[in-house]
């Protein structure tokens, strides 16, 4: 019998932080991400707990954990939305239709007993948590930013009611040969009209402090519309650049500035990080720093993280700049190639900027969505 308990107690986060780890051991396309970034979801200081409500959910047969759930309410997105919805994330268990039914019925019931009218996701708090389901791809690795999951899944959910809302594409994105003329034209005409320039720094602490502001607020702007995304407060903002500094290499940001140093474009490439922590279970064991240093000293692949475009510069040729600077840092670094990461389905714009490179559309991820009102 199938029994699912609210988590409330610190054994119970351990087992739910550990049981995907349990579920994909030895699994060579599952990266899990940090385990002290996940245990932190719990703890009050979250800064997202301050414009949201979360629960947490343990599917147990006997002793033994089956499955897990997370419900996220986002007040900020529904206020913006004018909506009543809350969030899946954190799904995970076994190959049992009954384990799925009792952890969404459990995540539903709570979503329901808080106001909500309907439930989607895979979505976190915000669009840089890992989010959307993965439904084609299963044989390529995760990148680091975002959730592998088993094939099984996708029929688990829908089983449950859930109905496609949205899906992402995923590139590969090979090194080009050369440089496209056009491209750097572009770039260049871009550069000169606008009186542009490329940010600088004396070393990454002091390049993040001196432009984290900008791109934030560029980031804000430019994804406004997207879909699932909410705006970063100031705590949002701290706790994101202490999770991913040490991650970062200053070879594979890129800022635009005008005169005045203003951020009016930004791209964010992160060294491929997953393989350095799958042996570990996310942990900063003294392998997996090891690791994580020689990545980042000489990667191989690196992943896409961000690229964002203030809208009163957008259809300017401005990504045209961020697009000859990812190529020439490839062609520098000797990067064989990037991962996109999610790129919205109707995201037409986005994805035509892949035209400069030889790519291969590998990956296909989903947000699912019920309506739960009585």
């Amino acid at each position: 019998m199938i029994t699912i308990k609210e988590v409330s107690t610190r054994k119970m986060r351990h087992q739910f932080v550990s049981f995907p780890l349990d579920l994909y051991k030895g699994n060579p396309y599952f990266v899990p991400p940090l385990y002290g970034d996940e245990m932190k979801v719990f703890s009050k200081k979250n800064a997202y707990y301050k414009t949201s409500k979360s629960s947490f959910f343990l599917a147990y047969d006997g002793d033994k954990v089956v499955g897990r759930i997370s419900g996220i309410i986002q007040n900020q997105s529904n206020e913006k939305m004018g909506e009543k919805r809350a969030r899946f994330t954190r799904f995970d268990a076994i190959d049992s239709q009954e384990v799925a039914d009792a952890l969404f019925a459990a995540a539903e019931r709570w979503a329901l007993a808080n106001g909500m009218e309907s439930i989607c996701g895979p979505l976190g708090y915000s669009d840089l948590e890992r989010e959307g389901l993965l439904i084609e791809g299963f044989d390529y690795i995760a990148t680091f930013e975002e959730q592998y999951n088993f094939e099984y899944y996708g029929r688990l959910i829908e089983n449950c009611g859930y109905a496609k809302e949205i899906d992402w594409l995923e590139y590969r994105l090979y090194k080009p040969e050369s440089l496209d003329p056009t491209l750097d034209r572009v770039a260049t005409a871009a550069m000169e009209k606008f009186r542009l320039h490329l940010g600088t720094g004396r070393n990454k602490r002091h390049y993040i402090n001196k432009y984290k502001d900008g791109i934030f607020h560029c980031l804000d702007e430019g994804y406004k519309v997207l879909y699932g995304t909410v705006p970063f407060t100031k705590e949002m903002k701290q706790q994101i650049i202490t999770q991913f500094m040490y991650l970062l290499s200053l070879k594979f940001i890129i800022t635009v500035c005008d005169e005045k140093e203003n951020v009016i474009a930004f791209g964010l490439s992160v060294p491929s990080l997953g393989p350095a922590f799958q042996k570990s279970g996310g942990r900063l064991t003294p392998g997996a720093i090891t690791k994580m240093i020689k990545i980042l000293r000489k990667p191989d692949v690196i992943d896409l993280g961000l690229i964002a475009v203030l809208p009163e510069y957008q259809s300017f040729g401005i990504n045209a700049i961020i697009l000859r600077e990812l190529i020439l840092g490839m062609m520098r670094e000797n990067i064989s190639y990037c991962e996109t990461n999610l790129n919205l389905e109707n995201n037409t714009k986005v994805q035509a900027q892949w035209k400069f490179f030889p790519k291969e559309q590998h990956k296909k991820r989903r947000s699912y969505l019920k309506i739960i009102s009585r």
